[in-house]
């Protein structure tokens, strides 16, 4: 086959949210590659999420079915999605970077004599050649990645990298092909369990097209009135650095950060944040990143598009004033 496969995820019919962005990955990098993009599904039951997939710009959509894959278990997909690319030969396998993808995606690789590049968060082209980016030490250092050997080539994409709204849809749907893997019951060493839920949250940051980030320059919790004005006024949902939460002055649901929620909304406001890496690591997908701090050397100005240095309590008075008129 060549070209780009790209693995996504459903859960009951369902496509997992980080899908998109998988698919809006392998589209970028089939486009440079001047190589088709596939997507495949595995699962059982999926007409209906088979052709939400054919709704994006694909050259065709592979639904992987059985009954041993109603639930998922690493083995089933490992056994199915190897004889899918044994079958149709691409040259690259990508995945958006879930859970799921974590649990299987490396044993994948693996079966198929071949590496996994995991977390990419940005690529480019050399000489012909596909170049992927991917942060080592949480973010602290940026390393180069390329192929060796013959393909497949397996990477998974980090949530956020690659934007979802980018993904391609086409008025035309595309093919759909069915494929029943050969699986026994007895090749199934892990037996699923009730599926593990995250209790409700009152807020989904990830979902949020606009956030106002408050971090340690805030000096006082009774402080927080004042940035939670400014979300009020820009529309925006309220989030903080780890600081803020440890210390019980917003809930720990609102924390953006590597212990926290993962965002990539349209416009990030940091105020009073500095920018620690553990920080960067939960917002670097953002689109625009303003940040408002009074010391000119804070590592936010490092990813931010706008910085405003400055005392917070004087800068983001005058902003809502702007914003109210």
């Amino acid at each position: 086959m060549s070209g780009v496969l790209v693995v996504l995820e459903q859960h009951e019919g369902k496509l997992h949210g980080m899908s998109p962005e998988g698919i809006a990955a392998a589209q970028q990098i089939a486009a440079e590659l001047s190589q088709p993009v596939y997507a495949v599904v595995a699962g059982n039951g999926l007409d209906a999420v088979a052709a939400e997939i054919a709704g994006f710009q694909l050259g065709k959509v592979h639904a992987v079915e059985h009954e041993l894959l109603t639930n998922y278990t690493p083995d089933g997909y490992t056994l199915a999605l190897k004889q899918l690319i044994e079958l149709h030969h691409p040259s690259y396998v990508l995945f958006p970077h879930t859970y799921q993808v974590r649990d299987f995606a490396p044993a994948l690789a693996a079966a198929c004599g071949r590496v996994l590049v995991s977390d990419v968060v940005g690529h480019r082209m050399e000489n012909g050649t596909l170049v992927l980016v991917r942060q080592l030490f949480q973010g602290k250092m940026n390393a180069d990645v390329r192929f060796e050997g013959d393909a497949p080539w397996f990477a998974s994409v980090q949530a956020g990298a690659f934007r979802a709204e980018n993904a391609k849809k086409s008025d035309a749907a595309a093919a759909v092909e069915v494929m029943t893997p050969k699986l026994e019951p007895a090749q199934i060493r892990t037996k699923p369990l009730e599926r593990f839920r995250e209790s409700q949250r009152a807020v989904d940051l990830s979902a949020a097209d606009r956030i106002v980030s408050v971090g340690r320059g805030i000096r006082e919790a009774e402080n927080i009135a004042l940035v939670e004005q400014l979300a009020k006024a820009m529309g925006a949902e309220l989030a903080a650095s780890r600081p803020i939460c440890d210390s019980g002055w917003l809930p720990m649901e609102r924390q953006v950060g590597s212990s926290g929620q993962t965002v990539a909304p349209k416009l990030y406001v940091a105020v009073g944040i500095s920018g620690a890496i553990q920080h960067l690591v939960g917002m670097k997908g953002s689109k625009t990143v303003v940040a408002i701090n009074k010391d000119p050397e804070a590592p936010i100005f490092e990813v931010a598009d706008y910085g405003i240095v400055g005392d917070l309590f004087q800068i983001v008075p005058a902003i809502i004033e702007a914003l109210k008129k």
